[in-house]
């Protein structure tokens, strides 16, 4: 409990930031079904796959927990069961307690660390079902290491349903594993058996073969992290230097006969490689564009995860020892640095975004009043791009006001990119939206021919001639005649 409470200290918790305008509007709507008459194929194709929203839905209805309550007490859990599996975990790596608490201490101070290029962190600053794939997946390997193939299964079954895509990089890795302990145990198999799990695993994503449209190419734009040749160099870095860091740590594993991590390690090295051999490949034809919706490189976050449990593991056994000092001058200063970065993504924002305190952030003031004293079946035009103003801080319109909203390019976009049916109706939508800057009455109102907005969220000073019911020194809300 002391390290969930760390790492909440030092990473915060917003609930309505960035993802969670996909996620949490599904919940919203189980327990509202009157929300949200307009857009709500952009988030429901994702609630429709996943038993996520239905979840929490039935959680805080069974508990009779407010919303916000029952949102805060389910992050707080997923990040104490994560943590739980990495201790866990590190005991089957590494016999002595202080190299596993090193280990474990690690991840949590790196929670919120990037993972490269993915615009994935370890664990999200707010509830969203990566976070309960996570700890999920973690005790899927635990189990795979033990030989406790069913408990692995059923671990993995609750993984892929809170989330359709992340566990099955943990599917792969497992299968990995344990054909690994297969050969070690029969040196000259008649059968390739790492090559036919690796088969197994990429044959059915033929299926998810698409022709990309115009539409969905404009909307895959927004999303670069799709495409491992768009990313930056430092970022590739994060793709290849895991490699030769676990290379060190299996030889050291070796050399100590600690088997499972040794195991792991050359697992990982395999399954690093092979997953950005697959990156290449969906990035360089144009025809396999649709396909890079599978996002191999997001296998990175597993990796990470069992890199840095490792890497503790390996601190705590040569270099911090027993020696209290070198525990703080190693993690006081990495705690201030996490702390530093969440603060600099979220500088209009509380740290710590409490249920029931008003939010600090003037778009979310904005957003709260909205979901307040306008009508459960109003629909709102914003700025596409709002999520990228600065002070902003990637608070979500739908998942805090509980109104319907024109199309956005970070998260409807993100919804295209996935799901390419999408893509006409989002780019029909984006092109009514061009030029919302310098949008004037005329252009709000044909906003409302089109597409039923009754409402506006604008920049402050405004627009002139229209009624504003709401402003601060940021935004106004103002109603079309």
């Amino acid at each position: 409990m002391a390290l969930t409470a760390g790492a909440l200290l030092v990473h915060g918790y917003h609930p309505f930031a960035e993802d969670a305008e996909i996620y949490l509007p599904g919940v919203e709507r189980i327990l509202h079904p009157e929300l949200f008459p307009a857009g709500q194929e952009f988030f429901g194709s994702h609630a429709n796959l996943t038993f996520f929203p239905n979840l929490i839905a039935l959680s805080l209805q069974a508990l009779h927990l407010p919303f916000e309550a029952g949102l805060f007490l389910w992050h707080l859990l997923s990040i104490f069961f994560f943590l739980l599996a990495c201790w866990e975990l590190s005991g089957r790596c590494f016999p002595n307690p202080r190299a596993r608490w090193a280990g474990v201490t690690l991840v949590a101070a790196l929670l919120t660390l990037p993972v490269a290029g993915t615009d994935l962190y370890i664990v999200d600053q707010y509830l969203n079902p990566r976070n309960l794939s996570a700890f999920a997946c973690v005790f899927a390997i635990i189990r795979i290491v033990e030989k406790k193939y069913l408990r692995a299964g059923l671990w993995l079954a609750f993984a892929l349903s809170v989330h359709p895509l992340m566990p099955m990089y943990t599917i792969s890795f497992c299968l990995l594993l344990a054909a690994m302990e297969r050969l070690e145990r029969r040196p000259a198999p008649e059968t390739p058996v790492v090559s036919n799990a690796a088969m197994a695993f990429l044959l059915p994503l033929g299926a998810l073969f698409s022709a990309a449209t115009p539409a969905y190419h404009e909307a895959v734009q927004f999303h670069s992290a799709h495409y491992v040749l768009r990313w930056a160099w430092y970022e590739w870095l994060g793709i290849l230097a895991p490699v030769g860091l676990l290379w060190w740590f299996g030889r050291i594993a070796w050399v100590r006969q600690w088997r499972a991590m040794e195991r792991m390690c050359r697992a990982l090295i395999f399954y690093d490689l092979a997953y950005f051999a697959a990156a290449l490949l969906f990035s360089i034809p144009k025809s396999f564009e649709a396909l890079a919706r599978l996002q191999p490189m997001r296998s990175l976050h597993l990796l990470y995860i069992l890199t840095f449990l490792m890497a503790g593991g390996l601190l705590g056994e040569y270099v911090l020892e027993s020696r209290f000092w070198r525990w703080l001058v190693l993690f006081v200063p990495l705690g201030v640095g996490m702390f530093a970065a969440q603060r600099s993504l979220f500088p209009a924002s509380a740290h710590i975004e409490l249920p029931g305190v008003p939010p600090k952030n003037p778009w979310a003031q904005a957003f709260v009043w909205i979901r307040e004293n306008t009508p459960e079946n109003a629909v709102f035009s914003i700025d596409p791009y709002y999520m990228r103003i600065s002070g902003e801080d990637t608070v979500g319109f739908r998942c805090l006001a509980l109104r319907s909203r024109t199309v956005d390019v970070n998260k409807d976009s993100g919804a295209v990119s996935m799901f390419p049916p999408l893509a006409e109706t989002w780019w029909e939508q984006f092109q009514a939206l061009r030029g919302w800057k310098s949008f004037h009455t005329p252009d709000f109102l044909r906003l409302r021919e089109r597409y039923g907005v009754g409402w506006i969220v604008v920049q402050q000073p405004g627009v002139q001639g229209l009624e504003c019911p709401y402003q601060n020194a940021t935004v106004r809300v103002c109603r079309l005649p």
